[in-house]
């Protein structure tokens, strides 16, 4: 595939982002003007250029009028204030993590204000924290909302965010009839900067309270519930289905089966090549060292910020718990396990988890050939959708449609 960036974190993320397209979160020569400015592998680069780009949409703000245009600008803006703040977290005393994520819901905010269907932000109580969700409607504003409809779930993973999962997924659900519901949890974007918590392994103290939400809207269909785990996602949904089975599907995009098993934790080329050190110094100095590759320096940064640990040691202890090894068993519903041909982070992971499963697993590799054989299948949402929903229409809607009319 064509490089934007020969850094390989960045062009890795420059993918990402020019995925957005697809469904309304950025434009295609916004995109590539970026990567062409971007310096490789340094960090505040990719912070001015993509603050930047949602500076220059926000100073047209005040000469959009019509509906469509605000909802355009305002996800764009929102997309590219998300992206400023990507790199930033190995500093947690960073202003621009409070700023930055203000900008993006309150431009998110704007846009979702003129989707054709109902759209609101609202916090659900847990136990020991809230959570924030964003619920999509299927259907026009005006239209019946008591009609019950299925309803899917979905989470991003170690450091994206639920309002990536509208642009990823929950756009493509609402166009084949289905309400999104997109949340974070404790450790993501959100719940970290409003509520200072660090990941936590038992995903199904986030998932549970927001089912029990939904069983009082009156437009969700309690039995065909589906749940999507985006990235290191596809253990979290995975962790809470084996605990909460009123989920009749989950969808691991990708499948993840132990956390610290992936290439990101090996020794000879990922986090582990530093050794499992309990110094606050020696962990400073690998994200300050300029010879340590980006992704690395990225991916160690924001694991401690995300976890909510300061060591290398503290990091490690708490990814272990991210295992299914143990759980797995516990899952009834049917599971989509994507497997993407050419995934660089979970390379290995599907198999085994598919595995595990055994005929509750549907593991499908997505390829090259089609455009979505990376990680999360980036570039490919149009057909990555049509996979899964087509999956998910005939192994949940129908299958219970049919078992009714029997």
């Amino acid at each position: 595939m064509l490089k934007l960036n020969s850094d390989e974190s960045f062009n890795f993320e420059l993918l990402r982002l020019l995925s957005h397209t697809t469904y309304g979160g950025a434009d295609i020569s916004e995109c590539l003007i970026a990567a062409e400015e971007i310096i490789p592998g340094d960090f505040e680069s990719w912070y001015a250029v993509w603050n930047r780009r949602a500076e220059r949409i926000l100073s047209q703000a005040d000469s959009l009028s019509d509906p469509v245009s605000i909802r355009d600008a305002m996800f764009r803006a929102s997309t590219y204030s998300r992206a400023a703040d990507f790199f930033l977290h190995s500093n947690w005393e960073d202003p621009r993590l409070v700023s930055l994520w203000k900008r993006q819901a309150e431009c998110f905010d704007k846009a979702i204000a003129h989707l054709d269907g109902t759209a609101y932000r609202k916090i659900v109580p847990a136990k020991g924290f809230d959570i924030p969700i964003i619920v999509f409607l299927a259907g026009r504003k005006g239209e019946d909302e008591t009609k019950k409809r299925p309803t899917i779930l979905m989470s991003n993973g170690f450091e994206g965010s639920m309002e990536e999962m509208y642009h990823m997924h929950g756009a493509a659900a609402l166009e084949r009839g289905y309400n999104v519901v997109v949340y974070d949890g404790p450790g993501q974007p959100t719940v970290r900067r409003d509520q200072g918590l660090g990941f936590i392994h038992n995903w199904e103290a986030v998932v549970s309270p927001i089912l029990d939400y939904l069983e009082t809207l009156p437009s969700v269909d309690m039995s065909k519930i589906g749940l999507i785990g985006y990235s290191m996602g596809g253990y979290l949904a995975a962790r809470a289905a084996a605990f909460e089975h009123r989920i009749a599907a989950v969808f691991q995009i990708d499948g993840l089966y132990d956390f610290t098993q992936t290439p990101i934790f090996s020794n000879e080329h990922g986090l582990s090549r530093f050794g499992s050190g309990n110094d606050i110094e020696g962990t400073k100095a690998i994200l300050n060292n300029p010879k340590v590759p980006a992704g690395l320096r990225w991916a160690l940064g924001h694991g401690l910020w995300a976890f909510k640990v300061q060591t290398r040691a503290e990091f490690l202890e708490k990814a272990r718990r991210f295992s299914l090894v143990g759980v797995v068993e516990k899952i009834q519903c049917k599971v989509f396990v994507g497997d993407g041909e050419d995934d660089m982070f979970f390379k290995g992971q599907p198999q085994l988890m598919a595995s595990a499963l055994g005929d509750k697993a549907t593991l499908v590799t997505l390829t090259a050939e089609d455009g979505a054989g990376e990680h999360c299948h980036f570039g490919a949402a149009r057909y990555t959708n049509h996979v899964m929903y087509k999956w998910f229409e005939e192994e949940v809607v129908k299958a219970l449609e049919n078992s009714a009319k029997s």
